[in-house]
């Protein structure tokens, strides 16, 4: 079975886990009466299953936690230990179509830490571009109260935007087919309460990340990027509280919206939306050049029902109250 490669670019903590978990738990309750099927592997299943409980469990003592919302983190200085999540993608009732393979770097790439030798930073670098070369889309996930509190004093340290655009330069050099980058803040559920706060979040991506989107939306780029923002409330019924340090490093503590309140993600599907709606408008243009991911024409070509099916679920793709589309291919 042909696969797709999908990274998700983020440092350590910051939500990257949490979001795929997310994702995949509330797919299935928003697909509708489309005819798509979602199916992770064995393995996926098991540790998406363990990691859906450990988020549902923070709202049972959650008043009570004192750092960061989330689960435990993709861990490992080796390349070897990246982690893979893979769901085939089909009709209901049929064989999958198409493999996803969903990859969950870790995050620890993106700090200087103590041990790793220049030559194992030339590896991790040189990784992380051939991992961006493959993949026809990129997650950037986002600590969306790093971004917001405080003027966006922790921004940099949680979320390392400079490091993020440098991966960028260096793994879309000579790009000679389409990418969709999607920018995902997670953790966003306080800036989600109205139209105001949500363009707050959508102006504060475009400040933090303009180098990034330049880069995007240059001469040579431009032909091949389209850039979307897709807010994820991971977990729906909590709302940042205030911010406490330990150890000099920022952590974030939130609370319940009700005493009684139960996990609640919102919008957790929208990425996988987005990428559908890509991949289909893709094979509809006349822009036929798809470069390393020629193999999709033909998946598409020989199941119009599938085509179909992709369709009315894109068609749920939300553009408003804090959903943007920055860029579209040229």
């Amino acid at each position: 079975m042909q696969e797709l490669k999908i990274t998700m670019l983020g440092s350590t903590g910051v939500g990257k886990t949490s979001l795929l978990t997310a994702m995949y738990d509330q797919f299935a309750n928003n697909i509708g009466k489309t005819d798509l099927l979602l199916t992770p592997d064995e393995e996926s299943s098991e540790i998406l299953q363990e990691r859906l409980i450990e988020l549902k469990s923070l709202l049972d003592d959650f008043e009570s936690v004192g750092g960061k919302v989330g689960i435990r983190s993709t861990g490992g200085v080796d390349p070897t230990n990246l982690k893979s999540f893979i769901f085939g993608l089909g009709r209901k009732g049929k064989s999958p179509s198409l493999q996803l393979n969903f990859c969950d770097y870790p995050g620890g790439y993106h700090f200087d830490q103590k041990g790793v030798t220049p030559e194992q930073k030339q590896v991790r670098r040189q990784f992380v571009k051939s991992l961006l070369t493959e993949c026809v889309a990129v997650l950037v996930a986002i600590d969306a109260p790093a971004l917001m509190e405080k003027n966006g004093k922790y921004h940099d340290q949680s979320n390392r935007p400079q490091q993020i655009r440098n991966l960028f330069e260096t793994g879309y050099q000579d790009l000679d087919s389409p990418r969709l980058v999607i920018f995902a803040p997670v953790r966003c559920e306080k800036y989600m309460q109205n139209e105001k706060s949500a363009l707050e979040l959508i102006a504060r991506i475009k400040e933090e990340y303009k180098g990034l989107l330049d880069l995007f939306a240059s001469e040579s780029l431009a032909p091949y990027v389209s850039v979307v923002i897709t807010p994820v409330q991971t977990v729906g019924s909590v709302v940042f509280s205030r911010i406490e340090m330990k150890e000099e490093f920022p952590h974030f503590i939130f609370r319940k919206v009700s005493h009684d309140a139960k996990y609640s993600p919102q919008d957790s599907e929208q990425p996988l939306r987005y990428l559908l709606r890509f991949l289909i408008k893709l094979h509809l243009s006349n822009n036929r050049n798809w470069g390393f991911f020629n193999f999709l024409r033909d998946i598409f070509g020989m199941d119009d029902a599938l085509v179909k099916a992709i369709k009315e679920l894109s068609q749920g793709c939300k553009s408003n109250g804090g959903f943007a589309i920055l860029l579209v291919l040229n």
